[in-house]
């Protein structure tokens, strides 16, 4: 309306020219404010216009209705004169303003249609300005996308010269060029309308190809030159304190012949120091080749190259330390003093191996292939099954060599040390990868159960069936029977071993129970034996010693071992009244015929006839002859016993003083009882010394001489 008011003035005469000037003019104007947008009415514009007039003649036509009204009110009123003047004003002012307003009406009526006319020329305009902003918005999203095109293009070309020049100047960067040219093959990928797209792929493709060989070069020659052999020096310093070998003797750690169960349950509890295997720094970077490696697919040839240079540094290290593949051949050669120093390191290095190299071997393989499980089991067992089973082959050589009672303990070992790496077994070969080391290590812990088990029964067999001809000729403890009772002793070191061994086999009962059973089968095996060995004596007095000496020493060294809570205070007190019974044997047959001839019977004469004058006195009518006979056959007898008897043995000293002390408390009594009532008859006569030559002090001090084991040309105290 404003711009109506200025251009269109209703007193100004319309020509054509006119109008289509001022539509022009307004067309202009009205393009220059704003695009119009297709299918926009020019008509819309002329709305507020077209209200305004409709107002205003309104408005007139409410004036002239007031006007009337006050006309005739003034008529009334008589001031008619002054009234009719101003209305007849007011009233040519009104047709003047109704003629502006019809006008108007009739001007924008003619210029409604005429903007209808220009409305329809202006479209063509309109679809082709909003052509041009269509091509304009086409054109940039082109240049943007032309934008990030060269941005690939340029990223392209920076990785491909990183990769030209290899990975052993900056191998950071390196991997960071791989992955970037990875990214830039998906992007292509998914650029399907790139009219080139094909042969940038190639490219991109053949190039990561030579970069992924490259890596693999690197991840080789950067694992080789890290890995080397571990010296056993760096071994030895993980272990423990309490473990570590002596000076003088790196391969022997701790005493190879002990055992006690104190030490493998400090094993089980000390703490292994971790072994590095290689420089911590490298672990990241061939961590990060891997990483590459699997995600070109080259599994395989990581898989290769890991295990052929992992496996021959851990081989090698356990050469260094002293492991050597035995077959039972050559286990068999050997003697027993080399076998049993040779077993005894198996047991260390398996500890060794198992808590230090392997555990280390394993973190190892976690960090190389961390986020690839299957991958990190699969190089972690086929870079040690041939190690572990260098080990286990001395193991499996043991099992099939031929038994014998000496290999209980070291079987018994080798089974301990089994059953303690038991858990760790378990968890550094893990996986379902290592089922098969896991089931070799467990076969051969029952091979070791089985083999000891078996040696087991084929020592009590052994001390039952003992045939050996050695003779101890002084009735002295024989060396079956202190072999036997240390070989029972030392069992109970492995208490513990034994009653899991027993439990390996055994259903149902205490192991305890079953351990003692044993332990009293191979005790009444040894005294089966030693009744046999004994019947060997022709002396019954010596045959008792015999036997007395040596169910005195197993009654003693179950005294002061273990086996008496086993065996129980019944089994003993029963044993040493077997010991009582023998040694009251030993004074029946050994000293009844000597002590015969210190007795009054048949020593009196009947008829005298026989005896010459003045040859009976004291004795109570004994003859004196006879009285000399029986001084001279006690004296040829005792001296026999002496000298006989001073050459057997008795080694414990408490029962060595206790027997000769039984004697005297018999001998004695009868020797003083018998001087004293018949040596009147002798000591009138001629040379009495000749036949009472001892006293009893002498024959109590060479009482003290009996059991000292004294060879035929020691002289006497």
């Amino acid at each position: 309306s404003s711009f109506l008011s200025r251009h269109f003035d209703p007193e100004e005469k319309k020509t054509p020219q006119k109008v289509r000037e001022r539509a022009t003019k307004l067309s202009i104007i009205i393009s220059k404010i704003h695009p119009l947008p297709r299918g926009f009415c020019y008509q819309r514009l002329l709305l507020p216009a077209k209200l305004t007039v409709t107002r205003r003649h309104s408005a007139v036509t409410t004036s002239k209705a007031y006007l009337r009204q006050t006309m005739a009110v003034a008529a009334m009123a008589g001031g008619v004169d002054s009234l009719s003047d101003r209305a007849a004003k007011m009233k040519e002012a009104l047709l003047k303003s109704q003629t502006i307003t019809e006008n108007v009406v009739s001007i924008l009526g003619s210029f409604d249609s005429r903007l209808s006319v220009l409305e329809t020329a202006m479209r063509p305009t309109q679809i082709r300005t909003h052509a041009i902003r269509k091509a304009h918005e086409n054109i940039d999203k082109t240049l943007k996308a032309a934008e990030v095109l060269l941005a690939e293009f340029d990223i392209s070309r920076q990785a491909e010269a990183q990769i030209l020049r290899g990975p052993h100047e900056d191998l950071e960067s390196y991997l960071e060029a791989i992955e970037q040219l990875r990214k830039n093959i998906r992007f292509f990928s998914s650029s399907k309308g790139f009219k080139s797209g094909d042969a940038v792929l190639d490219n991109a493709n053949t190039l990561l190809a030579k970069a992924i060989s490259k890596l693999e070069d690197e991840f080789k020659q950067l694992l080789v030159s890290c890995s080397k052999p571990v010296e056993p020096d760096r071994l030895f310093e993980c272990l423990p304190e309490s473990m570590r070998p002596s000076a003088g003797s790196p391969a022997n750690h701790g005493d190879p012949n002990g055992h006690s169960e104190q030490q493998n349950s400090n094993a089980e509890a000390a703490s292994f120091k971790p072994l590095v295997m290689i420089p911590p720094r490298t672990v990241p970077l061939l961590h990060d080749l891997a990483v590459h490696m699997v995600q070109s697919g080259h599994q395989q040839q990581l898989l290769k190259t890991y295990r052929d240079t992992r496996s021959s540094v851990l081989e090698e290290s356990l050469r260094k330390l002293g492991v050597e593949r035995l077959s039972k051949e050559d286990v068999q050669k050997m003697q027993w003093e080399v076998l049993e120093a040779k077993i005894g390191n198996w047991i260390h290095f398996m500890r060794i191996a198992v808590k230090i190299l392997f555990a280390g071997e394993r973190r190892l393989c976690d960090q190389i292939f961390d986020g690839f499980d299957s991958l990190r089991d699969q190089c972690f067992a086929e870079c040690t099954g041939n190690n572990v089973s260098m080990l286990l082959s001395f193991g499996e050589a043991i099992t099939k060599s031929k038994r014998s009672p000496e290999k209980l303990f070291v079987l018994l070992d080798m089974y301990e040390i089994m059953r303690e790496l038991h858990s760790e077994i378990e968890s550094v070969f893990s996986g379902k990868v290592c089922a098969e080391i896991r089931e070799s290590t467990l076969g051969l812990t029952k091979k070791l159960a089985q083999t000891a088990q078996e040696t087991f029964g084929d020592f009590e067999e052994a001390v039952e069936k003992d045939a050996t001809k050695t003779a101890v000729l002084d009735g002295t403890v024989h060396p079956l029977t202190s072999y036997v009772i240390n070989y029972v002793k030392f069992l109970f070191d492995y208490q513990s071993t034994l009653n899991q061994l027993f439990r390996e086999f055994e259903t149902g009962g205490e192991t305890v129970s079953q351990l003692a059973t044993v332990t009293m089968r191979i005790m009444q095996a040894l005294q089966t034996n030693l009744d046999g060995k004994s019947k060997q004596y022709k002396d019954q007095a010596l045959t008792h010693l015999f036997l007395m000496n040596n169910i005195h020493y197993m009654v003693r060294s179950v005294r002061r071992s273990e086996a008496k809570d086993l065996l129980g205070d019944d089994w003993v007190q029963r044993h040493r009244r077997v010991v009582q019974q023998h040694a009251n044997q030993y004074k029946r047959t050994g000293w009844g015929k000597i002590l015969q001839c210190v007795s009054a019977q048949g020593l009196t004469s009947s008829g005298g006839s026989s005896s010459a004058p003045g040859e009976s006195g004291s004795g109570s009518g004994a003859s004196r002859g006879l009285v000399k006979e029986r001084f001279k056959i006690f004296n040829v007898q005792f001296e026999e016993l002496h000298q006989k008897q001073s050459q057997w043995t008795v080694p414990d000293t408490e029962l060595r003083e206790s027997l000769r002390l039984a004697v005297a408390e018999v001998l004695l009594p009868a020797y003083r009882s018998f001087v004293k009532r018949f040596g009147p008859l002798v000591e009138s006569g001629k040379t009495p010394q000749k036949y009472i030559k001892y006293t009893a002090e002498d024959l109590e001090r060479m009482l003290g001489e009996f059991f000292e084991g004294k060879t035929l040309n020691e002289p006497r105290r």
